[in-house]
């Protein structure tokens, strides 16, 4: 099964709860800060294990900031 995240990155207070979450490391921190002020996450898909769409990052999520979308 092949999966797809969409991160809200103004509803992302960067707890980074869903960076633990992710078993196969496909969410990193991001660079750049949001209008709040704070460092959201991005969903990077790159590699040999592909996102399966388990949600387990989004259901980490205390903001609800995170879609898992399943193919």
């Amino acid at each position: 099964m092949k999966g797809h995240i969409k991160i809200n990155r103004e509803l992302c207070k960067g707890c980074y709860l869903c960076l633990h979450a992710c078993k196969k490391g496909h969410i990193v921190s991001s660079k750049e800060y949001n209008a709040k002020g704070y460092r959201p996450v991005r969903f990077n898909n790159e590699g040999d294990q592909r996102c399966t769409g388990c949600a387990l990052c989004a259901i980490t999520c205390p903001e609800i900031a995170i879609e898992v979308y399943r193919e």
